[in-house]
C-alpha cells in the first residue's frame, strides 16, 4: 500500500466544525480575500507556464544536467520525467539535520523508481538556538528564518522542478523552508522530517540541576554530565520546543506523510517514509494529483496548524512563525485568531515543559494520530483540507508500520494508551489551549499558562529593569532580586537585538519562585514556550528600541501582569509615564561580532512581532510585495501617549 486510504468517519461524529473554529477561520478568510487572492492569481500564472525546463535556452538547459548521469541525465535532458528539487538543512553539527545526510541518496533511488528524478538543488542554513543560547550568535537566530526562505527561493529559482522536497527539522528552519516554497506555491511540496532522538535524562531533572547551578549548589561538570544525558544522539531534542511544535504542526496541516513526525531516526522505519515521500511527490507533480503547496496551505490548514499547537501547549515561537508563514501565502492572520482560538481548544497533551514527559512518551500514547482523531471527532480541525497524502484529514488517524519490509498504514483507534501525556477531548488537562494575550499601557504580549500554575498567573510587583542577561546574572547572584519581582529585560526586540530567545533566565526565575516570591518576566525578546513554570509575557510590541513604552519602565514601577484577565499594564499615571524620556537603545556599535554585522540590513528593515517579526514587508503597504502578497507593513509607530497602547497596538 502506498499511502493510507481514505478513512470512513465514524459513526455520531460531527458533520461540521464547532461554531467558534468556523467562526474564526470565516474571519481569517474575510480579512486576507485579496491579499489571499492576488497571491493564488499568481500562483496560476506560474503554474500556467508548465515545465519550465522544457523552453529553457539549450545553454540554460545544458547547465541544468552537466553533472547528471545515466538515466538521469536523459530524463532531465528531455524534460519528460518530473523534476523533484532536494532542499535540504543538513550539517552534521546538529543532532536535529545530521540523520539528513543520507536522505538525498534515497529520494534519488526512490524518485527515479518512481518515474522522477530528483536533484539537491540547495541546502539552507540550520541554526541551533540550544548552542547559541545566550550567546552573540542568538541575536542572529531569528533572521535565520528569513535567510533560509530567501535560500530555499534560491534553489527553486533555476525553473528546473516540477516538485521540491524540503529537509528541515528545528526552529526557524520549517517556517523558513514553507515562506521560500510559498514563493513557488505552483509545485508541489512535501516536508520530510528526520525524527526525535530516544529519551534521555529526564527533563524534569535536567530542570533540577540546571536550578542548582543556578544557585551554586551543582558544579560546572555536574551541569554539563546532565546536559550531556539529555542530549546524546542524532535526532531532535526530546522536549516539546519549537523544534518538535514545527513537526506536529506541520504534520496536522497535511505537509508531512501522515505518521511520519516522531519516528526516529537511523530506523527501517524512518528510511520507508522517507523513500514514499520521493514516490509520492511524484505522484502529486502531474495529473489528477496535482497538489501544489499553495493548494494545501489555506485558512483552513492554518487553522488547523494552529488548533493542534494549542491542543498541546507547544511552542510560543510559532505566534511569529505562523503569521510569516500565513502571510507569504497571502492570509492576514493575527494574534486575536491565535488567543480566541486558544480559549476554544482543549489543553490534551502533557509533554515537558508542560509536564514531566518527553515527546517519546507522546507518540507512545498515541501521538499525532490519536490527536488528530479525537480533534476530529469533537469538530475542532477542518477535515476536508488538501493533504499531501491526498483529499481530507481523515487519512493522519494512521500510523505507518512495516509489515514484511513494505510500508503500510493502519487506523489508530481514538484511545490514549496513557491519559497522563495525552488525552482525548472529552477529557483534557484543561479546557482552554493555555495561549493567552495580555495588552495595556505596556503594549500587547503573549503568555503561555499551560505550565503555570494558577495561582501564579496573576502577578503584581515592582519592576527590575534590565537590558542585558549578563546584568540579570549579576543581580541574582548578588542576591538583589531575592524578593516579589517583575524582571523586565527590554532591548531585545526585533529591531534591537534581533529577537533573541532569553531561556538562560529561566532557572534563576524559577530559583525564586521555588523561595516562595511573586515572580514574573516581561520582554520584547522571545522564549519559546520553555518558560515552564515562570510567567512570561513575551514578544511586547511596540519594543523597547523604537519607543515603545517598555523603554520608559523604570526600577521600582509596580507593574501588573494577570493571564487570567489579559492586564499589562506599569501603575504609573499616564502623564508621569509620557513625560519619561525613553532608554537608550543598542547602538550599532554594540551589534557587531561574530557575524552580526553582516546582517545590519535586516536589523532595519525586520517588522513588529505581531506582524510575524519579518523582514518582507513593505515601507508603502502596497500588496504584492510581500511573499504571498500581503500588504502587511514593516514599520509601526510609536504611540504618542504611552496610555494609549492598549487601544492602538
Amino acid at each position: 500500500m502506498s499511502l493510507p486510504p481514505a478513512v470512513k468517519r465514524p459513526e455520531n461524529t460531527p458533520l461540521s466544525l464547532r461554531p467558534a473554529i468556523a467562526d474564526i477561520t470565516h474571519r481569517i478568510a474575510e480579512r486576507s480575500a485579496a491579499t489571499r487572492r492576488s497571491y493564488l492569481a499568481r500562483v496560476e500564472n506560474a503554474a500556467a507556464e508548465g515545465p519550465v525546463r522544457a523552453g529553457l535556452g539549450c545553454s540554460n538547459l545544458a547547465h541544468g544536467f552537466a553533472a547528471c548521469s545515466g538515466p538521469d541525465l536523459l530524463a532531465v535532458r528531455e524534460a519528460r520525467k518530473p523534476g523533484i528539487a532536494i532542499v535540504s538543512s543538513y550539517n552534521d553539527l546538529l543532532s536535529a539535520h545530521q540523520p539528513l545526510d543520507e536522505f538525498p541518496a534515497w529520494i534519488k533511488t526512490a524518485a527515479r523508481e518512481a518515474g522522477g528524478v530528483a536533484q539537491f538543488a540547495g541546502g539552507v542554513p540550520a541554526m541551533c538556538d540550544g548552542i547559541t543560547q545566550g550567546r552573540s550568535g542568538m541575536e542572529l537566530s531569528l533572521f535565520s528564518r528569513d535567510v533560509i526562505a530567501m535560500a530555499t527561493g534560491v534553489a527553486l529559482s533555476h525553473e528546473m522542478f516540477d516538485g521540491a522536497l524540503l529537509l528541515g527539522v528545528c526552529d526557524k528552519i520549517v517556517p523558513g523552508l514553507l515562506i521560500g516554497a510559498l514563493a513557488f506555491g505552483h509545485l508541489p511540496a512535501m516536508l520530510v522530517p528526520a525524527g526525535p532522538m530516544p529519551s534521555g535524562l529526564p527533563n524534569k531533572e535536567k530542570a533540577r540541576i540546571r536550578q542548582l547551578y543556578a544557585e551554586g549548589k551543582a558544579t560546572r561538570e555536574d551541569l554539563l554530565d546532565a546536559e550531556a544525558a539529555a542530549y546524546h544522539s542524532p535526532g531532535t531534542c526530546t522536549f516539546y520546543g519549537t523544534a518538535n511544535s514545527n513537526q506536529l504542526v506541520v504534520e496536522v496541516m497535511g505537509l508531512h506523510l501522515p505518521g511520519a513526525t516522531f519516528v526516529h531516526p537511523g530506523t527501517p522505519l524512518r528510511r520507508a517514509l522517507t523513500e514514499q515521500a520521493a514516490r509520492r511527490i511524484v505522484e502529486i507533480t502531474q495529473g489528477p494529483e496535482y497538489t501544489p503547496l499553495a493548494h494545501v496551505i489555506d485558512e483552513r490548514s492554518i487553522v488547523n496548524g494552529i488548533v493542534a499547537l494549542l491542543a498541546t501547549g507547544g511552542s510560543q515561537n510559532h505566534t511569529l512563525h505562523l503569521v510569516a508563514v500565513a502571510a507569504a501565502a497571502g492570509i492576514q492572520l493575527t494574534w486575536d485568531d491565535f488567543a480566541d482560538l486558544s480559549a476554544a481548544v482543549p489543553l490534551l497533551a502533557n509533554v515537558y515543559p508542560n509536564g514531566s514527559a518527553d515527546i517519546n512518551h507522546f507518540h507512545a500514547a498515541g501521538g499525532v494520530q490519536v490527536l488528530v482523531g479525537t480533534l476530529l471527532d469533537a469538530g475542532l480541525l477542518h477535515p476536508d483540507v488538501n493533504t499531501v497524502a491526498g483529499k481530507g484529514l481523515d487519512r493522519y488517524r494512521q500510523e505507518p508500520v512495516l509489515e514484511d519490509g513494505t510500508l503500510t498504514w493502519r487506523e489508530v483507534p481514538t484511545a490514549t494508551l496513557d491519559d497522563t501525556v495525552l488525552r482525548t477531548a472529552d477529557n483534557p488537562f484543561a479546557p482552554e489551549g493555555g495561549l493567552r494575550m495580555v495588552s495595556g499601557n505596556l503594549g500587547r504580549a503573549v503568555i503561555k499558562v499551560s505550565a503555570v500554575a494558577p495561582e501564579n498567573r496573576a502577578v503584581r510587583a515592582p519592576a527590575r529593569v534590565f537590558s542585558s542577561q549578563d546584568a540579570f546574572t549579576a543581580a541574582f547572584r548578588a542576591g538583589e532580586l531575592d524578593r516579589d519581582v517583575v524582571v523586565v529585560m527590554r532591548d531585545h526586540g526585533p529591531r534591537a537585538k534581533g529577537m533573541p530567545e532569553l531561556h538562560a533566565l529561566i532557572p534563576a526565575l524559577g530559583v525564586l519562585m521555588d523561595r516562595g516570591h511573586r515572580v514574573a518576566l516581561l520582554t520584547d525578546g522571545r522564549m519559546s514556550g520553555a518558560s515552564g513554570k515562570v510567567p512570561a509575557a513575551i514578544h511586547v510590541t511596540p519594543e523597547s528600541a523604537i519607543g515603545g513604552p517598555l523603554s520608559r519602565v523604570e526600577d521600582g514601577d509596580l507593574i501588573s501582569l494577570d493571564a487570567e484577565t489579559g492586564e499589562l499594564d506599569v501603575l504609573v499615571d499616564a502623564a508621569t509615564l509620557a513625560a519619561r524620556r525613553p532608554s537608550t537603545p543598542p547602538s550599532p556599535e554594540e551589534w557587531i561580532g561574530n557575524g552580526r554585522e553582516l546582517f545590519a540590513a535586516l536589523r532595519n528593515a525586520v517588522g513588529p512581532a505581531d506582524l510575524g517579526g519579518s523582514v518582507f514587508g513593505t515601507e508603502s503597504g502596497d500588496a504584492g510585495t510581500f511573499p504571498g502578497g500581503s500588504s502587511t507593513r514593516n514599520t509601526i509607530a510609536t504611540p504618542q501617549n504611552p496610555a494609549d497602547v492598549k487601544e492602538t497596538a
